[in-house]
């Protein structure tokens, strides 16, 4: 079986394996006495709790974790643990990682396709069943949309560790959009030009080209204009965590963005990923100011 742990990954390969699991669970509240003696304090939060199970023996029934390099905390988790395995002091699975190249030029675009081609010959997935696979998941992608007939509040930002915070937006009486960390991780990406004549290249393609995630080059605002606009949000609320350094630089055109909208907007930076902070508070105050 094979589980992943990081964003961006080819959900449409995975699921043509028959072997995929999902993402990697893990308990965010969890103690972390080993993880926290091998992790340094820069990496995002998520890491510790997903090493301190691994190092308990919760994803022995893993043949294979992939990893992605689309992500910092993700990639260098992927050394972490195959040194640690190295050095005898973790077992488990065996780590993977795709290199997935996400700067706009065609060497990386080239690159993450061959990658990609590199990683199905590990997996045994050749190309009918990618193909095959890719038709699944593009009718999954055009059947994920659900109708809602209350106001929508976009949390955007750092994907939190559970529904917590989306739990404090429904009990405020709106729908809650925006995904949390397993969500991404899950997320299949636009779809993928099945008619093309080479999965591989389609799939790769896409991968590249995905404007969500920590190392893409899109322009921030306009993703989280789009996403005001899909969601159709009525209120929004961006929240970063005080880990989610590399995104800070984003913020004032994701002010711009939420702006240039007109709707309430909440705006919090540099927060515990727990949420013990009185994220919970904040966010029932600013929606029942919306509601007034």
């Amino acid at each position: 079986m094979i589980a992943i742990a990081g964003p961006n990954l080819p959900i449409d390969l995975l699921a043509a394996t028959g072997r995929f699991e999902g993402a990697l669970a893990f308990d965010p509240d969890r103690a972390t006495p080993r993880a926290s003696g091998w992790l340094e304090s820069k990496f995002a939060p998520w890491a510790r709790p997903l090493l301190e199970s691994w190092a308990e023996g919760a994803y022995d029934d893993l043949e294979h974790v992939l990893f992605s390099r689309a992500d910092d905390t993700s990639q260098r988790l992927y050394y972490y643990i195959c040194e640690l395995q190295r050095r005898g002091q973790l077992g488990g699975p065996q780590p993977l990682i795709l290199d997935v190249c996400k700067i706009p030029r065609d060497t990386s675009r080239r690159r993450t396709v061959a990658k990609l081609r590199e990683l199905a010959d590990q997996l045994g997935v050749g190309a009918s069943a990618l193909g095959e696979a890719i038709a699944r998941t593009n009718e999954n992608r055009r059947s994920s949309t659900d109708g809602r007939d209350i106001p929508v509040c976009l949390l955007a930002g750092t994907p939190p560790p559970d529904r917590r915070l989306h739990a404090v937006i429904e009990a405020a009486g709106f729908a809650s959009a925006g995904s949390t960390l397993t969500q991404e991780w899950l997320d299949p990406g636009p779809s993928v030009d099945g008619d093309n004549g080479d999965p591989f290249a389609a799939l790769g393609e896409q991968l590249h080209a995905r404007p969500r995630g920590p190392r893409s080059f899109a322009d921030a605002e306009s993703v989280l204009a789009r996403s005001l606009q899909t969601t159709q949000a009525s209120a929004a609320i961006l929240w970063r965590i005080e880990e989610d350094e590399a995104q800070c630089w984003h913020l004032p055109a994701e002010r711009e963005a939420l702006e240039a909208t007109g709707i309430p907007a909440l705006v919090m930076t540099r927060r515990d990923w727990l949420a013990n902070d009185g994220a919970r508070e904040e966010i029932a105050a600013f929606l029942e100011g919306v509601t007034r």
